[in-house]
């Protein structure tokens, strides 16, 4: 599959959007699909400047999920280790 980088996208959604020309001709013109415009222009209209990231990159709200994510995850382990140490502790005490 071939990859367009962030400044490719951004220079054909800016010739529909804002030059209003069709996807349709942009498309034939660049020698992408339309559906593949059509995406980058959804996502545009989404995202604006966040849009497109980039490979390995994610949007803004996506980085907060993973992290948020990643915390309850290691919040969890931490939990379980407790609780398993305080049970160890409990049977040591009788």
């Amino acid at each position: 599959m071939k990859r367009y980088d962030k400044h490719f996208k951004e220079e054909a959604v800016r010739l529909v959007v804002e030059l209003g020309r069709s996807v349709a001709t942009v498309a034939k013109e660049l020698g992408i699909h339309e559906n593949t415009l059509h995406k980058w222009v959804s996502q545009y209209k989404e995202h604006k400047e966040n849009a497109f990231p980039g490979s390995g990159n994610l949007l803004p709200e996506d980085a907060e999920t993973r992290r948020l994510k990643k915390m309850i995850a290691d919040l969890q382990e931490e939990n379980a280790i407790l609780k398993k140490a305080t049970a160890i502790f409990a049977r040591h005490q009788k």
